[in-house]
């Protein structure tokens, strides 16, 4: 069942929401200093929320460099997983990279992690690398993907939609 989320700009007063969802998904989490770096700091860098009511539960980000996107984070509450979440995020941001003029977009995923991988693969992602040894908690490789075509992607998603 797809949960129904409305995507928001992520601001400052998320963050300790977005913290608790980091530490729930990730054996290295960000800390909420990076995170608040990314938010004032980075000119190149877009992070948005999904709000489910007053519930924020999941979390996305892109960096936009020249006409490449490259997704930084994504990550969902352990009770909002695989109800079509990350999928709605990414989506969001590869529209807000796409209309700032981006042509590709890529993103490093741990090799272990197969759901994410996968559902990657389902939105046009491409493996076509491997960073060994990319994650310094565990030395676990990196698999490089790619999304080459942005106005492919959209192009079948509005044939797909309908």
């Amino acid at each position: 069942m797809k949960a129904e989320v409305t995507i928001v700009p992520m601001t400052p007063r998320h963050l300790e929401r977005v913290l608790e969802i980091e530490k729930a998904s990730f054996s290295s989490p960000w800390s909420k200093r990076i995170f608040y770096q990314e938010l004032a700091g980075n000119p190149y860098a877009t992070y948005v929320v999904a709000m489910a009511g007053e519930e924020l539960v999941g979390y996305a980000g892109i960096w936009l460099v020249l006409d490449e996107a490259h997704v930084t984070n994504i990550a969902v509450s352990p009770q909002w997983r695989r109800r079509g979440v990350a999928r709605q995020l990414l989506d969001h941001l590869l529209r807000v990279a796409y209309s700032q003029g981006a042509r590709g977009a890529t993103l490093e995923v741990r090799k272990s992690n197969a759901v994410a991988r996968n559902l990657y693969a389902s939105l046009g992602f491409a493996a076509v690398g491997v960073r060994k040894e990319y994650y310094t908690d565990n030395k676990e490789d990196a698999v490089i993907m790619w999304l080459r075509d942005l106005s492919a992607y959209f192009e079948r998603k509005e044939q797909a939609d309908g």
